[in-house]
């Protein structure tokens, strides 16, 4: 929740990636007769009892795994991981298990497939007493999950502060990583500390949350250590995505005035530009929203590309009016449309987006429906056409249920969720895509 820096002491490759998104009313969209997906049925779920916080990705080579957090017998935790096989999931295998996983309902762990058998997986750990104290551990496995690499840390800060809403992307022969990073916090708690005779403790301190990012190797080394933003809304989900001219992040940023719109930075790899010194955009608005909030929402944005086609949703409650919108992006995510409101009038956000073969998206977020609520999907065309809404699943209103995932295989969607209970659990279906 702090003051977004005027400019960054971040060089640009050029002028161009910067330039901001068109402003303007949301787009008015036609109709799509077609059903967003049709064919939903349930998939016997790899999950066990107490299970929660899913999630979903598909490699290069079309192999689909999911990952979820389960609670030990004795204890603690285990990230679980199983790979889809046509209707049925693998045996599940442990990616990391202990007594000090950091376990929020909305920064959730995940394994990136990163395609021949290579998985990257990334979880929270604690490593203080102190309520926001956490640390991003990272390994690998190029056995399909039976084997895991030593964890890695991909900050090298060492400081006892938030570190967390992690995205991972395949790069080179590792994964890059951008995450939130509470670093700040450190200097502003020992200040405070000093101010009150020495005791801190674990209450909150009023510091500048930062997005980072990190090139992490096979190997476990670091390189490309860089900050993307120095002034982030302190608890929404980070998105990122490949183009066929750079990589694109999205995240919720905070203005000097409290304003939490959606904000982007981009690097290029450009035919021209030696990769290996490609430098990052400096922030610029997806979409100027004008959300003024004096609190983080927990509500991040979500990102789809496929070649310079980029799809991007979000959730917004500007003017007082809750919203779910989308836009597209030609160009790599310089420059986007006018967003297209997908919701159905009382939408509660935690959206997902893909990308079908038709180059439409399916756009995914939470209703509510008096006490409860409902998983929804609806299909938008890039011509700013729109099908009816599909129900995928209920579910609750509750922090519980999470973010519902989908990940677009060939031509079905994969979707999977936390059902709240006691215990919960996350379930999983399929669906045929109508864009395809």
């Amino acid at each position: 929740m702090r003051p977004l820096l005027t400019v960054l002491a971040l060089p640009i490759a050029l002028a161009s990636l910067a330039r901001p998104a068109l402003a303007g009313p949301a787009a008015v969209p036609g109709v799509i007769a077609e059903p967003a997906v049709t064919r939903l049925r349930a998939l016997p779920s790899p999950a066990g009892p107490g299970s929660m916080t899913p999630h979903l990705s598909r490699s290069r080579d079309g192999e689909v795994w999911m990952s979820w957090l389960e609670p030990r017998a004795r204890g603690g935790h285990v990230l679980r991981v199983a790979r889809l096989m046509g209707h049925r999931w693998s045996t599940p295998l442990i990616a990391a298990e202990g007594d000090s996983f950091f376990v929020n309902w909305a920064d959730r762990p995940g394994v990136t497939a990163l395609g021949e058998g290579c998985l990257a997986a990334h979880w929270l750990w604690k490593t203080s007493p102190e309520i926001y104290s956490y640390d991003i551990r990272i390994a690998f496995s190029g056995d399909k999950g039976r084997t895991w690499s030593y964890p890695v840390c991909p900050h090298r800060d060492a400081t006892a502060t938030e570190h967390g809403f992690v995205s991972l992307l395949p790069e080179a022969d590792g994964v890059r990583a951008v995450w939130l990073d509470g670093r700040n916090s450190a200097a502003a708690r020992e200040k405070q500390g000093a101010v009150a005779g020495g005791s801190h403790g674990d209450h909150e301190v009023d510091a500048d949350m930062t997005v980072r990012t990190a090139l992490v190797h096979l190997d476990g080394t670091l390189a490309d250590e860089d900050a993307l933003d120095g002034r982030a809304c302190d608890c929404c989900p980070t998105a990122a995505v490949k183009t066929m001219s750079g990589m694109l992040v999205a995240y919720r940023d905070r203005s000097p005035d409290e304003v939490r719109d959606i904000a982007l930075v981009r690097r290029a790899l450009l035919a021209e530009v030696d990769v290996s010194h490609a430098q990052w955009s400096e922030p610029y608005r997806l979409h100027e929203d004008g959300w003024k909030i004096p609190g983080c929402p927990v509500n991040g944005p979500a990102l789809a590309a496929d070649d310079d086609l980029v799809t991007a949703a979000w959730y917004t409650e500007a003017a007082d009016s809750a919203r779910v919108q989308m836009a597209f992006s030609r160009d790599g995510g310089r420059n986007f449309g006018e967003p297209i409101q997908v919701d159905d009038g009382e939408p509660l956000g935690r959206v997902d987006v893909v990308l079908l073969e038709d180059r439409s998206a399916l756009v995914l977020w939470l209703e509510s429906r008096g006490k409860n609520a409902e998983i929804l999907v609806r299909r938008v065309s890039p011509h700013d056409a729109c099908s009816a809404a599909f129900k995928i699943a209920e579910t609750s209103q509750r922090r519980a249920s999470g973010y519902p995932r989908m990940v677009h295989d060939e031509q079905r969607v994969i979707f999977a969720w936390t059902e709240a209970g006691n215990p919960s659990r996350v379930r999983v279906a399929e669906a045929m895509a109508s864009g395809r």
